[in-house]
This record gives structure tokens, sequence and C-alpha cells, in this order.
């Protein structure tokens, strides 16, 4: 018997999550090296690079 609501997961395999997590990688370089990391600018780019990440994987 299939259930009302299916199990929800399987995210990481997802196109849009994988490219997320490169994205967020590569800002966390590209910040580390170019923007001083006491910077509100470094902080608010590497916050909102980890958010994509996370709602994608929350909204799995």
């Amino acid at each position: 018997m299939d259930k009302l609501i299916p199990k929800h997961g399987g995210y990481r395999s997802l196109k849009s999550f994988q490219i997320s997590q490169l994205i967020f990688d590569i800002t966390l370089r590209f910040c580390n090296r170019f923007i001083d990391g006491r910077s509100r600018t470094h902080d608010q780019m590497v916050q909102a690079a980890r958010s994509g990440v996370q709602n994608i994987a929350e909204g799995s």
C-alpha cells in the first residue's frame, strides 16, 4: 500500500544541490583569498552561498 505522503530526500543527487555546493566552495575560496576575513562583506557572501545549499536540502 502506498503511503499518502511519500518519503523525501535524495537531494544530494540533484544537479541543483551539487552546483550550489560547488558555488559555495568557490565563494569560500574567493572570499578567503581576496576579502578580509573580519569584513562584513566576507560574512555576507559566505552565508548567502551556504544558504543556497541549505535551502535545497530543507526543501527536499
